[in-house]
């Protein structure tokens, strides 16, 4: 019988899956908190080279700050930098080990073991809880066999699950770049210009939920208004005198000019 039959056996029979985190970071503690507080998992242990950070899970599971000799589980999941992932999993012998990074290709996981991917489409904040029900799990494995423990795994705490191979995920994790940290970094400009006119943010707050509401109905290209959309020069010369900061000012004539090109043969 292979490794990967077995370790299914163990959680059809048992009922849990035992799984190891590597890592102590924001994703490592949402994750922890998410498979702890489910009834089909059982985080027998934490592993971090931080013994400050480790202090979190300590009430909650066993700790070591030592790799190399990390308790027996189904499952090992790497939720540390891209840059110490081959590090990290050289020193995982047995049992599934899988990376939770949006740009880094399962390839870096050693050849001969088991390996795979649980890469959750999220952003993380350490002060702000996660509701992994409504988080997006992609997975990748080499085999069905191992597809299916994580995606048991994924569904312990996730209604949403999909397979998304290693290059599909590199496009998905710019995309969600632009969409997230980019659109994010929008919102820290438009906060910094109410503040040098006395206005508060909060001002804004109803037209960025309007935003994001209006495109669960209808596609960004179709959502899409403003001076740039229906090419309004005179609004766009104003405003731009009115940004005082160059960068500030970069980024509006970057994004004035990609929406041009895009709606081109409108206007």
């Amino acid at each position: 019988m292979s490794t990967s039959a077995r370790s299914i056996l163990y959680v059809y029979f048992s009922g849990m899956t035992r799984l190891v985190i590597c890592g102590t970071g924001n994703v490592a503690r949402h994750f922890f908190d998410a498979f702890h507080s489910s009834e089909e998992v059982n985080v027998v242990q934490v592993a971090g080279r931080n013994r400050q950070a480790l202090a979190y899970f300590d009430k909650h599971t066993d700790t070591t700050e030592d790799f190399s000799g990390l308790r027996k589980a189904d499952v090992y999941l790497l939720a540390v930098s891209d840059s110490a992932i081959a590090t990290v999993a050289r020193q995982l012998k047995d049992g599934l080990v899988v990376h939770c990074a949006g740009s880094t290709s399962i390839d870096r996981l050693p050849e001969g073991g088991r390996r795979g991917v649980f890469y959750p489409l999220q952003t993380f904040s350490k002060e702000l809880k996660v509701n992994f029900n409504n988080v997006p799990l992609c997975l990748e494995a080499e085999n069905e066999a191992d597809y299916r423990v994580l995606e048991d795994l994924a569904h312990s705490i996730s209604g949403k699950t999909f397979r998304v191979r290693s290059e599909q995920r590199l496009d998905l994790h710019l995309a969600a770049v632009f969409v997230n940290n980019f659109s994010n970094h929008l919102f820290h400009v438009g906060q910094a210009l109410c503040e040098q006119k006395g206005l508060p943010f909060e001002i804004l707050l109803p037209l960025i939920e309007e935003t994001i509401r209006k495109i669960r109905y209808m596609s960004p290209f179709e959502a899409q208004t403003g001076p740039a959309r229906r090419n309004d020069i005179y609004t766009q010369q104003l405003q731009l005198e009115q940004i005082e900061n160059k960068a500030y000012q970069a980024i509006y004539k970057s994004i004035t000019h990609s929406i041009q090109k895009t709606y081109a043969e409108e206007l």
